[in-house]
């Protein structure tokens, strides 16, 4: 990281007990532009500490009063921001054991006396860079965090208010379409009914799941575990696919067992195959079939339920293949019949899945159609 650094804005404080020493030391950093402070043993340098807060400290380790070692174990043991003050040892004492136990007590560097003007003016420049690009990197953290907090604060809005909404004319829109005599309202005007009904489900569904990533992202979605039979709950998400299936001349088939349990957040497990299910009817043709299947005796989800979600429509190629369930590399497609998505579903799933136990794959090929499948604990 290029960091360009402005000396002035740095603070150094200067702790020696040897007058000539902090004098020097004092000449050769305010002709680097450095703001300097001094202090004549640990004891002052410890009340000057609380005053003035300096950006590093030049500690000399042997003082009659309180030493060097003794001053920088206090700091370390200060709240923020004293206990974060880069601090260089200025020293005789450069055998390994001395060295070592600077380092024990917290020092970020050492300069041996007698010390020339071009290493102290290195280490102690390198110091205050590495302290420049700390303070950057706080800085960025804390405006992303910010920034991260505003998206999701407005997602969640978003979708939280326009989802009642969009729901009651979603259902008003649903109960249209199955009530309204085509004949009689004239087939353009139907299909313009059907496309609106269509438009709002795209949308609510959007919204719900925008809503719900919105909440399991900020730490706010909670998992409720219990034992939930795995088999009426499918078929309660059918009944919902079911007209938009018929209307898309698309079969809803089922290979399941009379009962299954497993012990999942049913809501959850729910937004899952319901995600998944959407997905095989957007990009299902004519024609084409969709098959649920619940196994739970795969060997390799030893202990887990599996349920597939198999159709034949499109399929995917292999480069769409790498990039599906990718936070990074996320996109969407049109479906058979021009239906739009976010991409944020099968993210949605994916993350449901792991906060149950389980985990989530697929297998696809071009032209041939896509199956989905996921496991779920049984107990």
């Amino acid at each position: 990281m290029n960091v360009e650094i402005n000396n002035s804005e740095y603070k150094i404080l200067i702790v020696d007990d040897v007058l000539s020493n902090v004098l020097l030391l004092k000449i050769l950093l305010s002709n680097e532009k450095f703001q300097i402070s001094t202090a004549m043993g640990g004891k002052e340098a410890l009340e000057k500490i609380q005053e003035d807060l300096p950006d590093l400290i030049l500690l000399d380790v042997m003082m009659p009063d309180v030493d060097g070692f003794e001053v920088t174990r206090r700091l370390r043991s200060m709240p923020e921001p004293y206990c974060d003050i880069s601090i260089i040892f200025l020293t005789a004492l450069n055998g390994t054991p001395e060295i070592v136990k600077g380092f024990q007590t917290g020092a970020n560097d050492f300069i041996s006396k007698p010390f020339s003007k071009e290493e102290l003016i290195i280490r102690v420049k390198h110091q205050i860079s590495l302290i420049a690009a700390t303070r950057i990197i706080v800085q960025q953290t804390e405006a992303l965090r910010a920034s991260i907090y505003s998206r999701d604060k407005m997602y969640s809005v978003i979708a939280h208010d326009l989802r009642s909404p969009m729901g009651s004319i979603k259902m008003m829109l649903n109960m249209l379409v199955l009530t309204t005599d085509k004949e009689a309202l004239g087939s353009e005007m139907y299909e313009m009914l059907s496309l609106a009904n269509k438009t709002t489900e795209e949308t609510f569904s959007l919204l719900d799941n925008l809503l719900k990533w919105t909440k399991s992202q900020t730490g706010r979605l909670n998992v409720v575990y219990q034992q939930t039979e795995m088999v009426s709950l499918t078929d309660g998400v059918l009944q919902i696919f079911e007209k938009l299936a018929e209307v898309k001349q698309v079969e809803l088939k089922t290979d399941v067992p009379e009962t299954c349990d497993v012990y999942a957040d049913r809501d959850m497990v729910k937004s899952v195959l319901r995600n998944l299910l959407s997905n095989a009817v957007k990009f299902s043709k004519p024609g084409g079939t969709i098959t649920i299947r619940i196994k739970d005796n795969v060997p390799e989800e030893d202990g887990k339920v599996v349920v597939c979600v198999e159709d034949n429509g499109l399929g995917m190629s292999e480069e769409a293949q790498k990039k599906l369930l990718k936070i990074e590399t996320h996109f969407s497609t049109f479906g058979t019949n021009n239906e739009e998505g976010s991409g944020l579903g099968l993210l949605l799933c994916q993350d449901f899945v792991h906060r149950n136990g389980g985990r989530l794959w697929f297998e696809s090929k071009e032209g041939v159609g896509t199956t989905f499948y996921f496991s779920i604990p049984k107990h």
